[in-house]
């Protein structure tokens, strides 16, 4: 089992004069010779005699203090009797030097390869900085036009393209589902060619797709195409808030499709004998039935109500948000292992099934919307939904208590997995999805607001400041999960060398790099989907701490990724094997690349004033919600007032 990080107060890099308090002597020479106090007294000779007097009985105190205190050696030796003598003048200097002492500046702590160029980090980029980013930001544009390009020419209304046979592929239920996912994309970046396409296809398609097609699962269907619908609503002005559309159909037209499709998908709720919904539904005949184990994953189930909860808002139906919450509301009743939950829950019985507990796949997203659902609700009067923070909070604990180790030799901090429950063996292994968490622990930590904010108005907690070093620690080891192989870019699942576990052999083929015997990637995992958790957690990262690291990071994935995954015919494809030159190919390009990847790029390297942390919320799939009354008129950008 592992055990608890050592994170505390003394691991955080306190960077704010707060923490700092000031001594009794400069609290007095600051009053004494700054402002008006100053004047006064230097212009009349009372004045100047009471500073020189206060002055000289200072010092005397300070050297009487410091000739009568007695060594530890030389009060043992005299005795009881000596050690009286000396007790008043011990006490007074003692409490004098109380006073005089300064509370200690703890030191930035770096990880091993970090180095600081300039010695002090500021966080204001210079002229020169923002125009490189902004450079690289027309980069990401770019690449997101020839994604869409190779879509739209080969594969335009199929849910993926398959980029290398030029032709699309309905993995998803044959609702256009890059379409829909990009959507939003395009509206961020401010393609308005492209959210012309894309919206002229959803007005004259996708109701008619979603009134005959059969089978979809309902957390994808919601996460993309519900999610997608619902923030092109609000982006193209559904609120009348804001508009980053000039193009493309009317806001209402999306909140009507995402009403019929949502009606459909209820199904899954209605039809369960349980709070927990069902995994599938028949579009066709708004039927839905388990899935063939007749479980349903707890990710799954638990990461639909930020997109219920906010069609509810928009559309004055409490029906969406009433069925969705019930989900939480069960899982607050139901026994947990220092907060955390295993992967499989029955709809049929509402009790989670086996013990296996991970943060990859059927686990990870429960935790995140723990958290994105009580910043959604938070601030509705009555709403009684502190439940959810505590449960988050309680989790956050049971990670840094039962999954989190560290590498040999050089101490890469992950999250591991517990195979049989609390009571069995854990597994070094990590999923390249696990890597949602650090953007996710830092959203926690300040909710949305900058790191420097955040202390300055004396907002974070000791668990945040460990949840925080905590985030940052995990984003250096999903970095070098990228950094240790021959393309640059992650595996999908990496094992990780402890005192218990190490394969040889299994490195990720670069082999300059520190971590090369740290990590362990094993031959069935070394592909690449294009996933987007690491790059949304630096920007996440980045925005919270201002540190321009992450944005390095970022870019040198970036160029990963155009180096290796890019098709000259048009789109990106998957790989299949990271660690090897030239990578084998394998013909998919899923449709977060464009909803969340290239997204959570642009936005990394743009502006943090564009859909900032504290006013919207990211649904698991990239789709930005307004947070209720949120208001934003900085630098003259947008106005944006939520309506949760």
């Amino acid at each position: 089992m592992s055990k608890s990080l050592p994170y505390s107060v003394k691991d955080v890099h306190y960077d704010n004069a707060k923490f700092r308090h000031r001594s009794f002597f400069k609290v007095i020479t600051q009053t004494l010779f700054t402002s008006d106090m100053k004047r006064e007294c230097v212009s009349c000779s009372t004045g100047k005699f009471l500073g020189l007097f206060m002055i000289f009985g200072l010092a005397c105190l300070i050297l009487t203090h410091a000739s009568k205190t007695p060594s530890a050696t030389d009060g043992l030796s005299k005795g009881l009797e000596t050690n009286e003598e000396h007790k008043v003048v011990t006490d007074v200097g003692v409490r004098f030097k109380k006073l005089l002492r300064r509370a200690p500046r703890l030191p930035p702590r770096l990880s091993g390869n970090e180095k600081v160029s300039s010695g002090i980090f500021t966080g204001k980029p210079n002229e020169h900085d923002e125009e490189k980013w902004k450079a690289r930001q027309r980069n990401v544009k770019e690449a997101f036009i020839h994604a869409w390009s190779g879509y739209k020419k080969s594969a335009m209304g199929y849910d993926e393209l398959l980029p290398l046979s030029m032709q699309g592929f309905d993995g998803l239920g044959g609702l256009g589902a890059t379409v829909v996912d990009s959507l939003d994309t395009a509206m961020i970046m401010g393609l308005e060619e492209v959210v012309s396409e894309a919206g002229s296809w959803i007005e004259s398609n996708l109701l008619e797709r979603i009134s005959q097609k059969g089978d979809v699962n309902l957390f994808e269907t919601t996460i993309r195409v519900l999610g997608g619908l619902l923030s092109a609503y609000h982006l193209s002005g559904g609120d009348q808030d804001m508009n980053l559309a000039n193009t493309g159909p009317k806001p209402t037209i999306y909140l009507e499709i995402a009403k019929n499709l949502a009606d459909r998908l209820l199904s899954a709720f209605t039809s369960s004998p349980t709070p927990i919904p069902y995994s599938d539904v028949l579009l066709k005949n708004s039927s839905a039935h388990p899935a063939h184990n007749l479980l349903s994953s707890t990710s799954e189930v638990s990461t639909l109500q930020l997109e219920f909860n906010y069609l509810s808002a928009i559309s004055g139906d409490p029906k969406y948000k009433t069925e969705g919450m019930k989900v939480f509301a069960h899982f607050k009743t139901l026994p947990k292992v220092e907060g955390l939950v295993p992967i499989y829950i029955s709809p049929h019985s509402g009790e989670f099934i086996g013990q296996e507990i991970r943060l990859g796949s059927r686990g990870d997203s429960y935790y995140e919307y723990l958290i994105k659902v009580w910043l959604q609700l938070r601030s509705i009067q009555d709403g009684n939904f502190t439940y959810l923070y505590d449960m988050y909070e309680e989790a956050m604990r049971g990670v840094r208590h039962l999954l989190v180790q560290r590498t040999i030799p050089n101490e890469l901090v992950f999250v591991g997995e517990l195979p049989g429950g609390s009571k069995g063996s854990f597994s070094p292994k990590m999923d390249h999805l696990v890597c949602f968490l650090p953007g996710t622990l830092a959203l926690g930590a300040t909710k949305g607001i900058t790191k420097e904010k955040a202390m300055k108005d004396n907002l974070l907690t000791i668990e945040d400041f460990e949840n925080l070093k905590l985030a940052e620690d995990l984003a250096k080891t999903c970095f070098e999960m990228y950094s240790v192989t021959s393309t640059g870019l992650a595996p999908e699942i990496a094992y990780f060398h402890t005192k218990d576990f190490y394969e040889d052999g299994l490195g990720g083929g670069n082999q300059s790099s520190e971590y090369v015997n740290d990590i362990i990637i094993k031959f069935n995992d070394r592909h690449n989907l294009l996933r987007p958790e690491t790059v949304e957690s630096l920007f996440v990262l980045y925005r919270i701490t201002q540190d321009p690291k992450y944005r390095e990071w970022g870019w040198q994935i970036f160029q990963s990724f155009e180096k290796y995954t890019k098709v000259d015919s048009g789109g990106y494809t998957s790989l299949n094997d990271v660690t090897t030159l030239p990578p084998q190919r394998r013909d998919k390009m899923e449709t977060f690349f464009l909803g969340e990847t290239l997204k959570y790029l642009y936005l990394l390297f743009g502006d943090s004033s564009v859909i900032p942390l504290d006013k919207f919320v990211f649904n698991t799939e990239a789709h930005p919600f307004p947070i209720k009354d949120a208001i934003y008129l900085e630098g003259g950008s947008f106005m944006m007032k939520g309506t949760m």
